[in-house]
């Protein structure tokens, strides 16, 4: 029997935003699942460094995070970003206005692209591979400094072209894969799962916030149909998570792959049958 497993999700206006999230990571019960005094690494998504509504982690997500952890301790964030073929990182936290938040609370932010920021090793996991044993035979590259710390990543509510829906799991694929990630696009719903492993390995712990204020409808992760949902989430399963958003935008979370092969894996919990939804359901 799978472990029944928790999802916060809030309605919310703009007025109340930052209290919002405060409370979603609350009955997220978010110390259960990022240990006390570890180095928290926040993740966010950048699909396109121009702003367009669903595409990217918003400001009032990024802001709303950092205060809800430092309220309960977590003093020692670190932003990771990350770049693509499409997309400037540089320009993206600019245009998206993270850098004020950054500033403001004094988060450091490090590239996994620079030399002089992280370093990357050949990892061998201790999991059965899907896919990646296949993508890299010469050993999986990682990213050094992830190992031992915490993280949370900060998807978006929204479509994609490849995978049907994406959000926490498909948010790790930037920042554990190089630039040459584009080549499992013929495995990517296995290169999903097998990230999802690898960060039980690597990190002490995982939770993922997602903003649903506006959703993407269409050929995601970039150009979509905003859908205004004033919805947020929380959830310290990976895979439960994604598979409420799914739910969410019409689909059954069972039917795509990613999720149910996370699901039957053992990963997490991916049938809404066995998920608690606390807060506004």
């Amino acid at each position: 029997m799978t472990t029944r497993a928790r999802v916060a999700v809030l309605k919310t206006e703009p007025e109340r935003v930052l209290a919002d999230y405060d409370r979603l990571l609350g009955l997220a019960q978010v110390e259960r699942y990022l240990p006390a005094g570890d180095t928290v690494i926040l993740k966010d998504n950048i699909s396109w460094h121009f702003p367009f509504p669903s595409a990217n982690t918003t400001p009032w997500q990024l802001e709303g995070t950092i205060l809800a952890l430092q309220r309960r301790g977590y003093m020692q964030q670190v932003c990771v970003q990350n770049k693509t073929v499409v997309t400037n990182a540089f320009k993206g936290e600019d245009l998206n206005n993270y850098v004020p938040i950054f500033r403001r609370y004094n988060i450091p932010v490090l590239y996994n692209f620079k030399d002089s920021d992280i370093k990357w090793k050949v990892y061998a996991p201790k999991a059965r591979m899907n896919a990646l044993d296949r993508v890299y035979p010469e050993g999986i590259p990682m990213p050094e400094y992830f190992k031992g710390k915490s993280i949370v990543h900060l998807p978006t509510v929204k479509c994609h072209i490849y995978t049907t829906t994406t959000g926490a799991m498909k948010n790790a694929f930037g920042g554990l894969l190089n630039t040459n990630r584009h080549y499992t696009h013929s495995w990517i719903h296995e290169t999903l799962v097998d990230l999802l492993a690898i960060q039980k390995e690597i990190h002490t712990g995982l939770f993922a916030v997602m903003d649903g204020t506006t959703a993407g409808n269409g050929t995601g992760p970039r150009v979509m149909k905003p859908e205004p949902k004033n919805t947020i989430l929380a959830s310290g399963d990976q895979v439960a998570i994604d598979a409420i958003a799914a739910q969410l935008m019409g689909f059954d979370p069972m039917s795509i792959d990613y999720i149910r092969m996370a699901h039957e894996q053992g990963l997490g919990v991916g049938d809404p049958r066995e998920i608690e939804v606390v807060g506004d359901d």
